[in-house]
């Protein structure tokens, strides 16, 4: 069973920056994208920012110009690079693999943006 391991939240003062990290445990086969969601008390879970196995991104609106997102094939991890932090952006951050078959998801980290 392969395992997606988070880390890299925290607290962190609005403007500040934070750098979510996403390890698989072992090698995915069949997958086709890769990201993360957020899910914040009393809201539906958004979907954050992915990437497919191509390099193509996408983001949320909220999001753009401020969040990264990138992979590391070599080590098997996902990375989110969040700029600019808002305190609408407090949420537990949960990433996501795409796959032909069950998908994987980590149990997620919370960040917390607050004076």
């Amino acid at each position: 069973q392969v395992q997606l391991v988070e880390s890299g939240g925290g607290l962190v003062q609005p403007g500040g920056s934070l750098r979510l990290s996403c390890a698989a445990s072992a090698r995915i086969f069949n997958d086709y994208a890769r990201g993360w969601y957020r899910q914040a008390p009393g809201k539906q879970r958004e979907l954050v920012a992915s990437i497919a196995n191509d390099g193509s991104t996408n983001y949320a609106d909220s999001v753009k110009g401020r969040f990264t997102i990138s992979r590391d094939s070599a080590k098997n991890t996902v990375y989110l690079q969040m700029n600019s932090l808002k305190p609408e952006d407090t949420a537990v951050y949960l990433c996501y693999v795409k796959r032909l078959g069950p998908d994987y998801w980590g149990q997620g980290t919370q960040v917390t943006v607050s004076s």
